[in-house]
């Protein structure tokens, strides 16, 4: 799955010399929490609700409801934009996996877009990123799920994909990571039958250590 289907396009942007009146404004309007700026058409950074409260005044202030506006109304995005702010950026046709890796590394919660003619085409956003990995997952579906573990071995999950087809199972997917504890493969099938006692056993025939069988008739919120 790339970036490019899951993104937000026709993204709210705000311009250097953008107030924070109307930041905020397009924030509460549009009901979003961040907002690329802009300056001459390029992206140059991210500003985000966090970024305009810390800038505010703080509510134990003395000042008048109309000095406070007022306040908001000069002040510019240019000058709470953080000087140093390294702008992380994505591709449109990058997958999705390196978002959520890119996010994680740099603990940021959004991507600006940017294509090769270096246009903002976009924004991906966290909350994006795990919507996705969900429909990936397949867990809104109703499911079987198998979680059992296998050594290192060349040929294995055609083996097993092989003897749940031949028992007339559907796989919805399949998820396999190194369980460091344990030196051992992790893997974990969703299968879109619930009858699979007979996929369960045949697994425990070959020698295979099943930790969880989930049953999953409708998905849980």
């Amino acid at each position: 799955m790339k970036v490019k289907e899951r993104m937000t396009e026709n993204v709210k942007t705000v311009e250097l010399e953008s107030s924070l009146t109307e930041a905020f404004s397009l924030m509460e309007e549009n009901n979003i929490r961040r907002l690329p700026v802009m300056n001459k058409g390029k992206v140059v950074g991210i500003i985000t609700l966090t970024d305009l409260n810390r800038a505010s005044p703080s509510s134990a202030t003395s000042l008048s409801v109309h000095e406070l506006n007022y306040l908001l109304m000069k002040t510019k995005i240019k000058e709470i934009l953080p000087k140093k702010q390294k702008l992380i950026s994505i591709g449109p046709d990058n997958y999705i996996e390196t978002a959520a890796k890119l996010m994680h590394q740099n603990k940021i919660s959004s991507l600006p877009v940017i294509d090769d003619k270096n246009l903002l085409v976009g924004i991906v956003t966290e909350t994006d990123i795990f919507v996705a990995f969900i429909d990936i997952l397949g867990v809104k579906r109703t499911h079987s799920r198998i979680d059992f573990y296998t050594s290192e071995r060349q040929g294995t999950l055609a083996e097993i994909t092989g003897m749940i087809a031949s028992k007339g199972k559907n796989i919805l997917n399949t998820v396999a990571y190194l369980d460091d504890k344990k030196g051992l493969y992790k893997l974990i099938i969703r299968l879109e039958e619930l009858e699979i006692d007979d996929v369960v056993k045949e697994l425990e025939k070959r020698g295979y250590e099943v930790e969880s069988v989930i049953i999953r008739p409708e998905y849980e919120n």
